[in-house]
């Protein structure tokens, strides 16, 4: 089989939860349509509720869909379930081992449910690229909350499959600790496995994905390479140091202003209709003298809070 363009592809994607008798009817996805390319390092954003579990849960058979089609490694959900499910790994959010296996019977135990003989089981490869080597032999009750979830990523490379779900995977994980998984995430992705990341760590989103879809009520408000996306803000910041701190941020004709604490003030303009020259004529025109200044381009955050703000809006 030839290897397909896109690792994961949706179209028209449905879910419709029924109403119960506390609950109304819920549609966590209205017709999501979405395309992750093969090799790459995927981001997948929106707000709590915004249907990326929802997502995910189909794609691991764990929820039904209403309409639409998937294909995992261009194998249909519907056609071909079990060849679907073999070529992703999810890692969830809630930390699901066995308390009383050790780090290796729990890979071992996963490694059987995909019938991976045991000849070509890497219980004891996984442990190490994770560095839970030397607790291969411990309960898992005995770890720390960042070793259970490094091992919840062994756990979902056991069949070795080419697409790695990562749902929150740095939760409560210190960062040298952050580090060291991001480190085997990156060395994964260079051998060829696609990468999807759901973050709360937006900054971890912005230097590590490639590509980044921001989900917001079931539908899909951006689809764009990182840089991208970056862009699309054309809003930036002058960070002013005046001779003397301010107590309060001065009124600039035209710009908006706001107080920083060390007294500073920054001055927010919009690329298409300002300059930074236009500020600090400004600032000049106020009666300000200037120390000090920078200047700050948007984040990821900022791209979020706007497509998502501007996304309810129109909805509403």
């Amino acid at each position: 089989m030839d290897l397909p363009d896109y690792a994961i592809e949706a179209k028209g994607l449905t879910k419709t939860y029924a109403a119960t008798k506390t609950t109304p009817e819920m549609k966590a996805l209205r017709g999501l349509d979405l395309a992750i390319p093969r090799g790459s390092i995927f981001g997948l954003l929106g707000p709590n509720g915004a249907g990326k579990s929802t997502f995910i849960n189909i794609l691991s058979g764990l929820c039904q869909k209403t309409s639409g089609t998937v294909t995992i490694w261009g194998r249909d959900i519907d056609k071909s379930p079990r060849d679907a499910r073999a070529a992703i790994g999810v890692v969830p959010q809630e930390i699901a081992a066995d308390p009383f296996f050790t780090p290796k019977e729990a890979l071992e135990v996963a490694a059987g449910m995909y019938a991976v003989p045991k000849a070509e089981r890497r219980s004891d490869e996984l442990l190490a690229a994770l560095g839970l080597a030397d607790k291969s032999k411990a309960y898992v009750r005995q770890l720390s909350g960042g070793m259970k979830r490094r091992l919840m990523v062994a756990k979902a490379m056991v069949h070795n499959p080419p697409v790695l779900i990562l749902d929150e995977p740095t939760a409560g994980v210190d960062v040298e600790l952050r580090k060291q998984l991001w480190n085997y995430v990156l060395e994964l992705n260079r051998k060829g496995v696609t990468i999807v990341l759901t973050t709360h760590y937006l900054e971890e989103a912005q230097e590590l994905c490639d590509q980044i879809a921001i989900i917001n009520r079931g539908q899909v408000v951006a689809c764009e390479p990182t840089s991208t996306l970056l862009r699309r803000m054309d809003t930036r910041k002058v960070l002013v140091t005046p001779d003397e701190p301010l107590t309060a941020a001065p009124r600039l004709a035209g710009f908006d202003t706001s107080l920083l604490k060390s007294g500073g003030f920054a001055v927010s303009y919009r690329t298409g209709q300002s300059s930074v020259e236009q500020v600090l004529a400004a600032v000049r025109a106020a009666g300000l003298h200037i120390k000090d200044i920078s200047t700050e381009d948007p984040d990821l955050e900022d791209v979020f809070v706007s497509l998502t703000y501007a996304a309810e809006k129109a909805e509403a």
